[in-house]
């Protein structure tokens, strides 16, 4: 176990942990929690623990942006070692992660997400017993991009009860519950932060995002009872998050500390209390330093074991890296990879940067020029952990580069040619913080549009944006305008089928019914099993009078996912429009079951049983 003493006299045989208990803060800046020495902040349960544990001062995330930085942090590698370079991207099969070696050391394991990013399709649930990421429905019918901490929570505390409650004292000799594995991710302070309409500033509102998460983070703690004092608890923030910093605002594009440094907090049995490290560390230990924890190695790691640090030595100097292909991936843009060492820190981009750390913590000084013999030689290291260019990698398959965009992600491809000239991202700042201002939800109706535009007069051949913008003049009912953005989007080359769902609704509300299938016919092309695809391609069979067509697809939509309460419906207008009253009425009042009391559509819903009954 971890030794909290760095005396060389033997220690007494410390307190070993029975449990694991990890919670993860999207978004949340160190420099935001009271324990790191924020005035202004409300955060009691981080520095409790902090006061209780081991803070470390100087943790950096391996990269600015969420599954990435959860996947360094389950498995202790860099990004180019588990392979999700990016949000979108797959975890490697072949990557041992926390939750597959405790699973195999006999540990009950669950993890409760509260974001798409970190939807089980990406990699991340293997290992787990129970992975709860399921996202609640909008009353549109629409599945909602993440979900409230108190429910993350609440679902994680149903599934400690029965590992952490008494057991009865009439139980016949009763065998001790078996150990357990429990990560927790909040989204909160993710943006938006609170209600964007209210016109407060931004600062307050992720603040107060922060104090959301800390009181539910309380709550979970407290649910562990008994089990608490054999719960090693490690609370870290995945990356930070930018005001204006250096131009950039939000998070993912540049490698900059603002939105590298975290929070990062270890408190439990065999751990010191109020300890702080200075030592720069990187989520990729946190892995290691849990398995030396609970017994064992984990191979073929990036990260070190933190354990010498923890009981007062100095830990061997390292580098230590970060990345960033966001850029490339979502603009065309040149990747951002930067690599901490001795003091300085050095960012790899068509124009390198190099920073003293030690003089200049807020990185505002470049020395690249004056210093070129540390450029040079670090350039020559960080091309050790990875080139400017990608592999081939699978991307995501489901319908969700619109889910991912709604949470401040954008996920257009471009051309991967490793021969191609990149921009650096420093030369598209105005850009970049134009678009973090669209996709952190901080606008809205016609102030949105006109954002929009004003990328794509500096950016014509952003897609993505072309995207966005398609279903802002959707929504204002300019088909004309919409169905040209959204074949701007096509053109290119964006992934995913939210521009041909988009463009197809154009076309079926000016009646051209054939055009309108030929798009959906591309989009299941492309996603053969998405269901929301064939649910429109029912719809449109039905109102095209191909009601055996409209009922075998919105059957098949509902199997895959029975809450898409739209397709439902019209299931049991199909089946009324046949003559099939029964399975019509039985489809209505299944619908009834499945929407919420105050549930918009429920009287339309009601008139249609009526009718069939």
């Amino acid at each position: 176990m971890l030794i909290a003493s760095c005396g060389r006299s033997p220690q007494p045989t410390q307190a070993r942990a029975r449990n694991l208990l990890l919670v993860t803060i999207d978004t949340l800046r160190a420099d935001h929690v009271g324990a790191y020495g924020y005035a202004r902040a409300r955060t009691p349960v981080l520095d409790a623990l902090a006061a209780g544990g081991v803070r470390f001062d100087r943790a950096y995330a391996a990269a600015p942006i969420t599954l990435p930085s959860h996947a360094t942090l389950l498995t202790g590698r860099y990004p180019p070692g588990h392979g999700a370079r990016d949000n979108g991207l797959h975890v490697s099969s072949s990557v041992p992660t926390l939750a597959t070696e405790l699973h195999t050391r006999g540990f009950k394991t669950a993890a409760f997400v509260a974001a798409f990013p970190l939807d089980h399709q990406f990699g991340l649930n293997r290992g787990f017993d129970v992975y709860g990421d399921q996202l609640p429905r909008q009353p549109n019918g629409q599945i909602a991009n993440e979900r409230p901490a108190s429910q993350v929570v609440n679902d994680a505390i149903a599934w400690l009860s029965p590992l952490t409650s008494p057991q009865s004292p009439q139980s016949p000799t009763p065998n001790p519950q078996s150990p357990f594995f429990l990560w927790v991710h909040l989204f909160e302070p993710h943006a938006p932060y609170g209600d964007p309409s209210s016109q407060r500033p931004v600062l307050e509102r992720y603040d107060e995002e922060i104090v959301t998460a800390d009181r539910e983070i309380g709550r979970l703690i407290d649910a562990l009872g008994a089990a608490r004092a054999d719960t090693l608890i490690v609370a870290a923030g995945d990356h930070g998050e930018a005001f204006g910093e250096h131009g950039e605002f939000a998070h993912s594009i540049f490698v900059y500390d603002t939105t590298l440094r975290v929070p990062l907090v270890i408190n439990g049995p065999g751990i010191a209390a109020a300890a702080k490290i200075d030592t720069p560390v990187t989520l990729a230990d946190v892995a290691p330093t849990i398995a030396r924890a609970f017994g064992w190695t984990m191979a073929d790691v990036d990260g070190v074991d933190l354990a010498p640090a923890i009981a007062g030595r100095p830990l061997d100097r390292r580098e230590i890296y970060a990345e960033s292909f966001a850029p490339f991936l979502e603009f065309g843009w040149s990747p951002l990879r930067a690599i901490r060492s001795g003091g300085r820190k050095y960012i790899a981009a068509p124009k390198p940067e190099l920073y003293d750390l030690e003089r200049d913590p807020r990185e505002e000084h470049d020395l690249a020029a004056s210093d070129r013999a540390t450029a040079s030689a670090l350039a020559t290291r960080v091309d050790r952990y990875a080139p400017a260019q990608l592999p081939a990698t699978k991307f995501i398959d489901a319908s969700g580069f619109e889910r991912l965009r709604a949470l401040g992600y954008s996920m257009p491809m471009h051309s991967h040619d490793p021969a191609a000239a990149r921009i650096d991202p420093k030369d598209r700042r105005d850009v970049a913080a134009a678009i973090a201002q669209v996709i952190a939800g901080e606008l809205s109706g016609d102030a949105l549009e006109r954002a929009l535009e004003a990328i794509l007069h500096s950016d014509a051949g952003n897609s993505q944006v072309h995207l966005r913008l398609g279903y802002v003049k959707l929504a204002k009912n300019d088909c004309a305008a919409a169905e040209r953005e959204f074949t701007y989007a096509i053109d290119g080359g964006l992934p995913g089928v939210d521009a041909y769902l988009g463009l197809a609704t154009c076309l079926g509300r000016r009646n051209d019914l054939a055009a309108a299938a030929r798009a959906l016919q591309f989009a299941k092309d492309r996603e053969p099993d998405n269901p929301v695809v064939t649910a429109n391609l029912g719809i449109l069979q039905a109102n095209r009078g191909d009601l055996a067509g409209a009922i075998q697809s919105l059957t098949t939509a509902l199997a895959r996912d029975p809450d898409l309460h739209e397709a439902r419906f019209n299931l049991a207008l199909a089946y009324a429009k046949s003559g099939r009253r029964p399975e019509a009425a039985a489809a209505a009042r299944e619908l009834l079951r499945r929407l919420p009391p105050a549930a918009a559509q429920r009287p339309e819903v009601e008139r249609l049983l009526r009718a069939v009954q």
